[in-house]
């Protein structure tokens, strides 16, 4: 009975503490909660509020141009970018504008889609008729409501992934600058080998493949480790000089890491506060040939636009054609931007559509069902990376006329403006 009384009284006491002092501690993680239901609320609100159209672009008979050109509409993006203030961050739930590009394979017939808020509609116009005057767009509806809106399913079934790269953020993929023959000079059109892929597929069957891009500071470069990875490779990472909070720490660390060797009677040690010499041999020594063009692709790259990117691969089709061998060819024909010694594509394990030991079923199920919706939503959700407007534009571009692939919907005719000179009849 005496220790029912004492656990009583102990609860009566801790209740009176927290009574006493509820308004001191409990506002702070109160406050952080409250902030982060409210943002999750208010940015999905702000982009449930934007409106889209599908563009379709149909590129020309013949086009001798380099991908280069399409860096053009990517610049054009990035200047949707925009810092907000704090009502519109806080209150509107302010989140930057996103862009989608997707490349569509419909039982081998492959379109090029890009799809844009409403409001930036003339802009993404604008920037492509700069480039390609022979170029056909239009507004299209929404294509993957061409498939029922549960699969898999009886007929149907599906595989996906979302793509990661290989290497660490933001050394470059294999850009079209690196697609040029050795002897001729002339440009290999990145996306040939993809295409010629994509157009083999049979009926009934579909790949999409989608590039959701946000556009990011252009200070991204200098204050979200771009700078940090160039000291990193070229050498220079130890030699600048420490924070005040960084020797605060490690003078912390010294006094308890001291207590138990000063027991043991064995020799205190100090972890010095002066930045480390820098050896006097210049970078360029000590780097390799390989190890040079690394650094210098990179520091090329970290120098132009980036946008961060959601890249997220389907293959879709009915159960009587569904072969994993189009997976295949098509994960070779990523292959071909990767470089080993700088970065590529790969499909994210935790992403793909399959299951292992337990509730396989209903595990692979929900997998193929949460991939395909974030599919038709255009959602960032899962792994995303950062390209440049060079890589974007090596992975998504108007394929050139050496890529005769008969797969490939293109304008049947160039089309132009009636003679200055031609008569009026009265």
């Amino acid at each position: 009975m005496g220790a029912l009384l004492d656990f009583k009284n102990g609860i009566i006491g801790m209740y009176q503490a927290i009574r006493s002092v509820w308004f001191i501690l409990l506002p702070f993680p109160l406050y952080f909660a409250f902030k982060e239901i409210w943002m999750d609320y208010a940015c999905s609100a702000f982009m449930g509020n934007i409106e889209y159209v599908l563009l379709e672009i149909i590129p020309p008979q013949n086009i001798e141009k380099s991908p280069k050109l399409m860096e053009s509409l990517f610049l054009g993006m990035a200047g949707v970018m925009k810092t907000p203030n704090v009502f519109e961050e806080f209150l509107d739930g302010f989140l930057t504008h996103r862009f989608s590009l997707e490349l569509v394979s419909n039982e081998g017939m492959v379109h090029f889609f890009v799809r844009s808020p409403k409001q930036f509609r003339n802009l993404v116009e604008a920037h492509l008729y700069a480039q390609y005057p022979d170029i056909e767009i239009r507004e299209v509806s929404d294509y993957t409501g061409e498939i029922p809106p549960v699969i898999p399913n009886r007929t149907w079934d599906i595989w996906g992934a979302d793509m990661e790269l290989t290497g660490p953020d933001p050394l470059p993929i294999r850009t079209y600058k690196f697609f040029e023959e050795d002897i001729t000079g002339n440009m290999i059109d990145p996306l040939a080998g993809l295409i010629e892929v994509m157009g083999k597929l049979g009926l009934n069957q579909k790949i999409w493949l989608q590039y959701i891009i946000k556009p990011l500071p252009e200070t991204w470069a200098a204050k979200e480790g771009g700078k940090d990875l160039v000291e990193k490779l070229a050498g220079r990472t130890n030699g600048g000089a420490k924070s005040n909070w960084q020797i605060i720490k490690d003078d912390i660390g010294d006094v308890f890491g001291n207590i138990g060797t000063k027991i043991v009677g064995g020799e205190l040690k100090f972890t010095p506060h002066e930045a480390e010499k820098k050896e006097s041999q210049p970078v360029e020594f000590k780097l390799t040939p390989g190890e040079k063009k690394v650094l210098e692709s990179l520091e090329s790259n970290i120098g132009k636009n980036m946008f961060q990117t959601k890249m997220r691969f389907l293959y879709l089709g009915r159960r009587e054609n569904f072969t994993k061998d189009v997976i295949a060819g098509f994960m070779g024909g990523v292959k071909q931007f990767s470089d080993l010694n700088l970065n590529g594509f790969k499909p994210q394990d935790a992403s793909k559509t399959y299951a292992n030991f337990i509730f396989k079923k209903s595990r692979l199920r929900f997998r193929q069902r949460r991939i395909f919706n974030r599919y038709k939503s255009r959602s960032m959700d899962g792994v995303t990376f950062v390209l440049s407007s060079e890589e974007l534009a090596t992975i998504f571009h108007m394929p050139d006329m050496a890529v005769k692939s008969p797969f490939i919907q293109r304008v049947p005719a160039k089309s132009g403006g009636a003679p200055a000179n031609l008569p009026i009849m009265q």
